[in-house]
């Protein structure tokens, strides 16, 4: 008999390529404006200051391939297409050095954004919470292992919609690299294995519509898929 007052919501996790094994997600970080380009199109100064971090909630994840609804509350609903990193060890005030070694796969990933929401959030100084976290806001593809693929610090980075693309960048043009991001922030939190890091976004970010198909690859480390069904 369950002592649970309702029965515990699923744990949310990501396949792992290649493998029946998934990746149990217990929290989602996400690093703004690391890209110089794109900090320059949100209207942002694209100096080298202190990573800056909101959440998604592990709830709010979906996979590859999927088909969800247009979001609710909004009338700009964004696409911004990331690197994700995958901890497996734990991280606490490390180095860049010692941080690469806590890290133990990656993916793609989609941080959807009710852009309008998030700017009404701005003007009045608020949190970005309901402009970042909601249903279906975080989008990633199969895990891969780092022991795999390596720890990729260069590579396209690329987004298109309905086959027109739409943003392309190259790992390497990131502000703070992973080691760095992952580094920067241990210093606030006991960082492990069941973290995932959404690294930010390369220019070219922009809306989406019921109906529009995405397309996202980065070089070496896979593709993402999602489709915009119409609004509930």
């Amino acid at each position: 008999m369950s002592n649970y007052v309702f029965p515990p919501a699923p744990q949310a996790a990501v396949p792992v390529q290649g493998s029946s094994q998934h990746y149990a997600v217990r929290r989602i970080f996400c690093v703004g404006r690391n890209y110089a380009a794109h900090a320059r199109e949100m209207g942002a100064d694209p100096e080298r200051e202190p990573p800056f971090y909101f959440n998604k909630a592990p709830a709010h994840l979906v996979l590859s391939g999927a088909s969800v609804p247009y979001a609710l509350g909004t009338q700009d609903l964004h696409h911004e297409m990331e690197l994700v990193i995958a901890l497996g060890a734990a991280a606490f005030r490390a180095t860049p050095a010692q941080a690469r070694e806590c890290v133990w796969g990656y993916a793609c990933g989609l941080d959807m954004t009710r852009r309008d929401l998030q700017g009404e959030a701005k003007k009045a100084g608020r949190p970005w919470s309901f402009g970042k976290d909601f249903e279906q806001a975080a989008v990633i593809s199969p895990l891969r292992r780092a022991s795999e693929i390596g720890h990729p610090a260069r590579g396209a980075i690329q987004l298109s919609v309905n086959g027109q693309l739409k943003q392309s960048g190259d790992l390497s043009d990131m502000i703070w690299s992973v080691p760095e991001v992952v580094a920067n922030l241990s210093a606030y939190y006991h960082l492990g294995p069941g973290d995932l890091i959404y690294t930010g976004t390369p220019e070219g970010v922009g809306a989406v519509q019921p109906g529009d198909v995405l397309n996202g690859r980065i070089e070496g480390v896979g593709e993402i898929a999602l489709t915009i069904g119409a609004p509930q």
